[in-house]
């Protein structure tokens, strides 16, 4: 396709991001609920979030992946790790490093949270084939990568205008 041309967006295409927009946004206020029931601040339980995504990481990588200075990522773990969201452990391939792991899953309070979320999504999910659940997956990780590389992008702009 041509960089020259303006692309031709349909109107099912224009109604999709519209809706994928609004999804991010009862997302995030969705997040922050869950935090506040939690009793933790939203970037520490965005933090949680994203362990429990992406499996144990450095700080390092945290900190590029929430934009969050490595000081602010540092004092961020502390809190985690004292409420037991988090434990530091060696890495195993590099005994220099740290790696934040993730305990998500063994506190009740979370599950028990997110429980009621999780029923409605499945009985949601049990309304469409395993084909149609297959382009439905597809399309969210690519839309999670879209979303990904657009949020390094504003954070690498960010940095240059600072």
């Amino acid at each position: 396709m041509s960089t020259d041309q303006p692309i031709q967006i349909t109107e099912q295409q224009e109604n999709l991001t519209l809706r994928m927009r609004g999804l991010g946004t009862r997302t995030v206020l969705y997040q922050q609920s869950v935090a506040t029931a939690l009793g933790l601040y939203n970037n520490d339980f965005l933090s949680i979030d994203i362990l429990h995504e992406k499996g144990p990481i450095t700080a390092g990588e945290l900190s590029k992946l929430t934009g969050l200075t490595t000081g602010s990522v540092t004092a961020l773990i502390d809190r985690l790790e004292k409420n037991g969201f988090v434990q530091r452990q060696h890495d195993p391939n590099d005994r220099r490093k740290v790696i934040i792991v993730p305990l998500y899953e063994d506190k009740e309070d979370v599950s028990q949270t997110y429980l009621q979320l999780h029923e409605e999504m499945v009985k949601l999910a049990s309304s469409y084939t395993e084909e149609e659940l297959e382009l439905i997956n597809q399309f969210l990780g690519r839309a999670s990568s879209v979303l990904e590389n657009q949020i390094h992008l504003l954070h690498s702009n960010a940095r240059n205008k600072s």
